[in-house]
């Protein structure tokens, strides 16, 4: 059987997302944190597995909710971030339009849906070319637009000012959705304020980043008009009562998370520093729980911490010379600076 003559053409053209399991001492490639949160067995142990979970995610609604000073109705749950992705270009269709490189997902959704997409590149400062951008909303009419700040894999925040030029010029044409899934370790303050000032405004977050990423639980922040198409396409039941308890609990000890976070971006700062010492490496300042920096043979040099235990993202063919490499333990950040060195050394590069 010939399968190509059944699948959509779009589809048949992708290459599948990458995320496979490669065996090593220290994992710094996927932007998880290195802390989680253990010790939930009293509160998952009463949960009635031959029931379905609370198709609305009330409870974990009402803390959101509380947590960004909006109504539950504002919330839609999803099962992580990608879901969501997909739950909105369903809902309102293309162009979609987003900035090159970022989240691949945007433009991987928006493919297998058969929606066309528009990627423009950033500038050569990792921001946004907003005259381009304006440029091609004038003559494409995206009806969706994804801006991820702080942004994967750069790790910088766009320019405010260019993000609302975006949403004031796509007023009443337009969705922008600013992808805040990193902006927990930002210095910047992020859009959740405007929300009640632009009608065209989506805020989507995540758990993942902040130790929760087995629970694939994020959620998408706008207006109750907004929330309400969106939900329509919402699968029932899409988030698990495991997952939605154990954010519920974690969510309520704001304390905790918090004290992973301030750890995760005092590291990233120390990792940084150490970096930007070792000849041959050119690390970009980051916003977000990762660093993106440069070297002369990046993929032998991937190779040679690969083999020496140490896995970080080879991002070569996304940002030319480039890798990424996901902040970790103080312990684990010691040793991949010690193997980046030997790596640099060995290889030349």
């Amino acid at each position: 059987m010939n399968i190509k003559k059944f699948v959509k053409s779009g589809v048949y053209s992708l290459t599948a997302y990458q995320a496979k399991e490669i065996p090593c001492k220290v994992k710094l490639d996927a932007n998880e944190s290195p802390y989680g949160f253990k010790g939930f067995y009293n509160i998952v142990k009463n949960i009635e597995t031959n029931r379905y979970p609370d198709p609305e995610a009330k409870k974990l609604k009402n803390i959101i909710a509380k947590e960004f000073l909006v109504k539950p109705e504002n919330i839609l749950q999803g099962n992580g971030s990608d879901e969501l992705i997909y739950y909105l270009i369903a809902t309102f269709g293309g162009p979609v339009l987003f900035p090159e490189p970022t989240f691949s997902m945007y433009g991987i959704i928006a493919t297998a849906l058969g929606e066309k997409t528009i990627s423009i590149a950033l500038d050569e400062s990792f921001d946004l070319d907003i005259d381009q951008i304006i440029k091609r909303i004038k003559k494409e009419k995206p009806k969706l637009i994804f801006l991820s700040s702080p942004n994967n894999p750069t790790g910088n925040c766009f320019s405010s000012e260019k993000i609302l030029k975006i949403i004031e010029e796509t007023a009443q044409k337009s969705l922008v959705i600013i992808d805040e899934a990193y902006q927990p370790f930002s210095s910047k303050k992020g859009f959740m304020p405007l929300l009640s000032d632009y009608e065209n405004l989506v805020i989507m977050r995540t758990l993942s980043k902040i130790g929760m990423a087995a629970l694939r639980t994020g959620f998408l922040i706008a207006n109750a008009d907004i929330i309400n198409q969106v939900n329509k396409v919402r699968l029932p039941f899409n988030l698990n009562s495991f997952s939605q308890a154990i954010a519920c609990e974690v969510l309520k000890k704001k304390e905790l998370p918090g004290k992973y976070i301030n750890a995760i971006c005092n590291e990233r700062d120390r990792l940084f520093k150490n970096m930007i010492k070792i000849k041959g490496v050119e690390p970009y300042p980051s916003e977000a729980n990762f660093i993106l920096f440069k070297v002369e043979k990046p993929d032998i040099v991937y190779q040679s911490m690969l083999k020496n235990g140490v896995l970080v993202r080879n991002m070569n063919g996304v940002v030319k010379g480039c890798l990424r490499v996901t902040v970790g333990t103080p312990k684990e950040n010691n040793i991949f600076l010690k193997e980046l060195r030997k790596s640099i050394l060995n290889t030349g590069a």
